[in-house]
């Protein structure tokens, strides 16, 4: 299933896509796609509609965060070991995390602000887990049993911020738009192998980004089962997994970076597109 939610920003009503590519509405099922509506429990209900009886949404609608209200936005730095050589880092050894604010969550296609003072704008392609159930302690072997699905996030940092002001990289993470999720949530029995999904992004037309998940340092399993061990992960919490090369900041010769009216177009196989523009905070 693709589950969305739709409408006007703080009033985002449930929904899903059909197989025709129809929005249909779920307000009738459930008020919100948050915590424990992402349960295995609560998912099969909505499987096992018959979807053609669901109201139409006509007309164009935007697209909120196929998440509410999540608990954590969590994140995994250098997953993948060609983007640590264009940092110029060492390839870690365990999972790099830090925090993105939940104020950073926002539509896929949602403006992206610029922060004042921000020099060094950048993107970053990746991968989003949605938790479904609690997860503590849990194996490698068992991770796969606690995710709801995936989504494409676009991990937009502030380099300045993130590594020349001092202190963790949650600072240059945080800023209000810089987690753009969706435009749905897919739930993980419809991903197929979440290993092996292409990944992209554009920059005002020109591809900057292209990867695959074939490629993580840290495969999903490994991350929910590292992350288990120190924190509990609760349902909707959201964990974006790390983005292949080409981010700005690894440019060559010259690092290249945002500006305001720049337009980011970025995509994962079978998870949907995003588009964002860049406006001034």
């Amino acid at each position: 299933m693709k589950l969305v939610r739709y409408g006007a920003l703080g009033h985002e009503k449930p929904g899903l896509i059909d197989d025709n590519g129809q929005l249909r509405d779920l307000s009738g099922q459930l008020t919100d796609f948050a915590g424990d509506a992402f349960s295995p429990a609560n998912l099969a209900v909505l499987a096992k509609l018959d979807t053609a009886t669901l109201p139409v949404v006509n007309g164009q609608q935007r697209f909120g965060s196929p998440v509410g209200g999540a608990p954590k936005f969590i994140a995994i730095g250098l997953n993948y070991a060609d983007h640590a050589a264009e940092s110029g880092l060492p390839v870690p050894s365990e999972p790099i995390v830090f925090i993105k604010a939940n104020n950073s969550l926002c539509g896929p296609n949602d403006d992206v602000e610029k922060p004042r003072g921000s020099t060094k704008l950048d993107w970053e392609v990746e991968l989003a887990i949605v938790i479904g159930t609690r997860a503590k302690y849990v194996s490698e072997a068992d991770a796969l049993k606690h995710v709801a699905g995936y989504a494409v996030c676009n991990d937009v940092s502030e380099r300045f911020f993130q590594i020349e002001r001092g202190g963790q990289w949650t600072k240059g993470k945080s800023h209000d738009t810089f987690g753009p999720l969706g435009p749905w949530m897919v739930t993980a029995d419809a991903v197929g192998d979440v290993h092996k999904l292409d990944m992209w992004l554009d920059v005002n037309g020109k591809r900057c980004q292209t990867g695959s998940t074939a490629t993580m340092i840290f495969n999903v399993p490994k991350i929910i089962s590292y992350l288990s061990e120190i924190m509990t992960l609760m349902p909707g919490d959201i964990i974006t997994t790390g983005t292949p090369p080409g981010v700005g900041m690894g440019m060559k010769p010259t690092p290249q970076f945002l500006q305001v009216g720049d337009v980011m177009t970025l995509g994962i196989a079978g998870l949907g597109e995003q588009k964002q523009t860049v406006v001034a905070a």
